[in-house]
C-alpha cells in the first residue's frame, strides 16, 4: 500500500461545543491520573498507570468509534481513549479501588485493566500484546455475520515486539478485516528505549512490507491531526477496505507505572523536552488562537472538572468492596446457561463407529445444528480434512467459510477464536498436535481461561480446543505429548480425555453446546483401534463433563485411569481375573470437572487403589487423584496408593526405547499384584 504522510490540519470543522467536549475528556484524564496518584499515596489503591501525555490520540481515537457499535480492546495506558468512548470517571474509580460495582472486573483486576460490556469495551488483561488476535478474530466474526462494526486495539510500540502482534497483522492483511492498531509510541517500553526494541525505531518503517495494511504515522500530540488520521481509518475500515495502522508518536509524562522510577533511566532534560510536547497546553494554545475560548474561560472550565473528579472519587470510595463468598463466582458459566442441557437420553444404537469418525460426525452434526459454528486449524480444510482426517468432508459440506486453513500458528488460532467468540460465534479450532500448543500457552492461560472469571460474567469464551495427544505411534518426542497435567492446573477451562467412540461424540457434542472453554484431548493411537469403536449415539446424544465410567465392576482393587491406558487396565482385570483377583476399571473421562464421588464410594468398596496413566509419573495428574483420595478416604485404605505411569523422560522414537517409556499392560499387572498382596 502507498504510505500516507499526515501533515498538521486545521480544527476539522469540529464546532466549539464539540471542542469543549474534546478539551473535557483530556483534561478530565489529565486530573484523573493526578487524583489516583494521590489516592495511592493515601493507601486507597496499591498500583497505577497513567495515560498522561497520551490524550490526544486516546481522544480522538475514542471520538472517532461508535461506542456500542464498534469493539474495542485497549490497553492499560488507555484512560482517556475509555472515558471517551463513554465510561464514567466513577466507573474507572471503582476499577482502580477494585470496588464490587466495577464495571471491568468486580475488583477481580489491577487498576487500568478496563472493560465495559455495553459500550463493548472488551475485558483486558495484562498480558502485552495478546488483545491484538482477539481483536482481529472479533472483526473476523464482524465480517462473517455481515456487520459493518470496527474493531479498535491499541497498545504502547514495545508490545509490536511480541509474535502475536506480528500474527495478527499477518491475518487481518490476508484477509482484509475491520481492525484499527493505534499504536501509541512514547519511546519507552518501562525503561527499554524503542532504539533497542525495534529495527527502524518505527513501527510505521517496519510494518512496510505487509501488503494490504494501510498505514499511518501521526503527531499523537496534535489532537486534531490524530482526529483527521482516525476518521479516514475509521471510514475505510468499516468502509471493508481492509486494516489500518496507526503509529502515534506520544510523550510518556509519568513513569511506567506507579512502581516504576523514570529519573533512574532518563534524563532531566529529555523529561524537560517531553513536557514541551504536552497535548492539553498544545490543544488550550489552538483553541485561544481560534479565538473559541478565552484564558479565563479553560481556567473555570478545568475547575470544574477537578471538582467532578474529586466528586466521582468520593463517591466511588462508599461503594461496597468485593464480598469474599464470591470468591468462585463466574469461574465457569452460570447453571442456567446450560440448563437446557439433556445428557443421556437413550443408550448408544447405532452402527459401530470407530473414535475419529465419531469425531468428525460430532462436528458435521453440530455444524447442521449451529450456523455460528465454525472449524478452523491448520489443515483442516479438504482435500486433506485433518492430518488424522477427523475434519474431512467439513469444507465440502459448509464451505470454507465456515471451515477453514489457519496459519500455522497455534497462539493465532487460540487468540483469533477467543476474539470470535467475544462477537458471537462458537469456535471449534484443531491444535494439529498436543506437542505444538505451547506456543498458545499465553492465550490459552491468561485469557481463554479467565475471560468470564476476570470480567465478573461480563464477557466469556466458549471456545472448544481440539488436540491430538499421546504416544503408542512411534511420534517421537515432540509427536507424542500428554499435556493433561498442566492444563489441569487453569482454573476456568473444562478437559475432556475420551477413552472410546461413544464417549468421544458425547462428549464433543456436550463441549460444543456449552459455555464454557473447553480443553477436548483426543489420544492419536485410539483413533482407530478396533478396541475403542462402539455403537454410535444419535444426534442428541450428550454426555456429562465429570461423570466417571464404571467400565467393569469389582471387590478386590480400583483401577482409576483415562486415555490409552484404559484398554490396558481392562486387560489386567481380565488377566488377573484367572487369579482370582475381582478389579473395578473407572474410566473418569474428564480431567476437570473430574468425577471425585465415584473414584471414593469404589474405594471405600476395594480399599485399595492403582492409578494407571500415561503423561510422566512425577506432576503426572495421578498424583491430584492420589491426594484427593488420601484426603477423602484415608480410613478406608488397606494399601498405599499406587500409580503406574510413563517414564519421567521424554517419548524416544525407537520402537524399543518407547515401549520402555510408555507404560504396558505388564507395568499396570505387575502394580496390581504388588497391591493385591499388600
Amino acid at each position: 500500500m502507498p504510505e500516507t504522510k499526515v501533515k498538521k490540519t486545521d480544527l476539522q470543522g469540529l464546532n466549539k461545543d464539540t471542542l469543549k467536549l474534546i478539551y473535557r475528556n483530556m483534561i478530565l484524564a489529565r486530573f484523573m491520573d493526578e487524583k489516583m496518584l494521590i489516592m495511592l499515596k493515601q493507601g486507597k489503591s496499591f498500583f497505577h498507570i497513567g495515560c498522561s501525555g497520551h490524550e490526544a490520540i486516546q481522544t480522538a481515537a475514542g471520538f472517532g468509534l461508535q461506542a456500542g457499535y464498534d469493539f474495542a480492546y485497549p490497553y492499560y495506558r488507555d484512560l482517556a481513549f475509555v472515558l471517551q468512548f463513554g465510561l464514567t470517571p466513577e466507573e474507572v474509580f471503582l476499577n482502580f479501588l477494585a470496588k464490587e460495582d466495577d464495571p471491568s472486573s468486580g475488583g477481580r483486576q489491577m487498576p487500568n485493566h478496563y472493560g465495559h460490556k455495553g459500550l463493548r469495551i472488551v475485558s483486558q488483561s495484562s498480558p502485552t500484546g495478546t488483545q491484538y488476535l482477539q481483536a482481529v478474530g472479533t472483526a473476523m466474526a464482524a465480517v462473517k455475520q455481515g456487520k459493518d462494526e470496527v474493531v479498535y486495539v491499541s497498545s504502547g510500540e514495545g508490545t509490536t515486539s511480541q509474535g502475536d502482534f506480528h500474527e495478527a497483522i499477518n491475518w487481518a492483511a490476508r484477509e482484509n478485516l475491520p481492525v484499527i492498531f493505534v499504536i501509541q509510541n512514547n519511546k519507552y517500553a518501562i525503561s527499554v528505549h524503542v532504539s533497542e526494541q525495534m529495527a527502524g525505531h518505527s513501527v510505521y518503517r517496519f510494518t512496510a512490507g505487509y501488503e494490504g495494511l494501510q498505514r499511518y504515522k501521526v503527531d499523537g500530540t496534535d489532537f486534531f491531526e490524530s482526529y483527521r488520521v482516525m476518521k479516514e481509518a475509521v471510514a475505510k475500515a468499516r468502509e471493508g477496505k481492509g486494516p489500518v495502522l496507526i503509529e502515534a508518536e506520544t510523550v510518556r509524562l509519568l513513569p511506567h507505572s506507579s512502581s516504576d522510577s523514570q529519573i533512574k533511566y532518563r534524563s532531566k532534560k529529555e523529561l524537560e523536552e517531553d513536557q514541551k510536547n504536552d497535548p492539553i497546553p498544545r490543544l488550550e494554545n489552538m483553541l485561544l488562537e481560534a479565538e473559541l475560548f478565552t484564558v479565563e474561560e479553560l481556567q473555570d472550565f478545568r475547575k470544574q472538572i477537578k471538582k467532578e473528579v474529586d466528586e466521582a472519587a468520593e463517591r466511588a470510595q462508599k461503594h461496597a468492596d468485593p464480598d469474599p463468598q464470591t470468591l468462585y463466582d463466574y469461574l465457569y458459566a452460570p447453571e442456567e446457561e446450560t440448563a437446557n442441557l439433556v445428557f443421556e437420553h437413550q443408550e448408544p444404537s447405532g452402527d459401530r463407529v470407530v473414535m475419529v469418525d465419531a469425531i468428525n460426525h460430532a462436528l458435521k452434526e453440530e455444524m447442521a445444528r449451529n450456523d455460528k459454528m465454525y472449524v478452523f486449524g491448520e489443515d483442516v480444510a479438504d482435500k486433506k480434512g485433518g492430518v488424522f482426517t477427523a475434519t474431512s468432508g467439513l469444507s465440502t459440506q459448509f464451505g470454507k467459510e465456515r471451515c477453514f486453513n489457519a496459519p500455522l500458528a497455534e497462539s493465532s488460532i487460540i487468540g483469533v477464536a477467543i476474539g470470535m467468540a467475544i462477537n458471537g460465534l462458537k469456535p471449534v479450532v484443531e491444535i494439529q498436535f498436543g506437542d505444538y500448543i505451547w506456543t498458545a500457552m499465553m492465550q490459552i492461560r491468561n485469557e481463554l481461561a479467565t475471560m468470564r472469571w476476570r470480567s465478573y460474567n461480563y464477557w466469556s469464551a466458549p471456545v472448544v480446543v481440539r488436540v491430538p495427544v499421546g504416544g503408542y505411534i512411534h511420534g517421537g518426542l515432540c509427536h507424542s505429548q500428554n499435556i493433561e497435567g498442566f492444563f489441569a492446573h487453569l482454573p476456568g477451562i473444562k478437559i475432556a480425555y475420551p477413552s472410546n467412540a461413544a464417549d468421544a461424540k458425547g462428549l464433543l457434542k456436550t463441549a460444543i453446546r456449552s459455555q464454557d472453554p473447553v480443553l477436548f484431548l483426543e489420544h492419536k493411537g485410539l483413533y482407530r483401534q478396533s478396541y475403542t469403536a462402539a455403537p454410535e449415539p444419535d444426534e442428541e446424544y450428550l454426555l456429562p463433563f465429570g461423570k466417571a465410567a464404571v467400565k467393569r465392576e469389582g471387590a478386590d482393587l480400583t483401577i482409576v485411569t483415562w486415555g490409552a491406558l484404559v484398554q490396558k487396565s481392562l486387560e489386567t482385570a481380565r488377566l488377573l481375573e484367572k487369579e482370582g483377583a475381582d478389579i473395578e476399571v473407572i474410566d473418569i473421562r474428564t480431567i476437570n470437572p473430574l468425577d471425585m464421588e465415584t473414584i471414593i464410594r469404589s474405594v471405600k468398596k476395594t480399599s485399595k487403589v492403582l492409578i494407571a496413566h500415561e503423561d510422566t509419573l512425577f506432576h503426572g495428574f495421578g498424583a491430584e487423584i492420589a491426594a484427593q483420595i488420601s484426603e477423602q478416604a484415608f480410613e478406608y485404605l488397606d494399601g498405599p496408593v499406587k500409580r503406574v505411569a510413563g517414564a519421567d523422560t521424554p517419548v524416544p522414537f525407537s520402537p524399543v526405547l518407547e515401549k520402555a517409556a510408555l507404560p504396558q499392560t505388564e507395568d499396570v499387572v505387575k502394580a496390581a499384584r504388588e497391591l493385591l498382596a499388600y
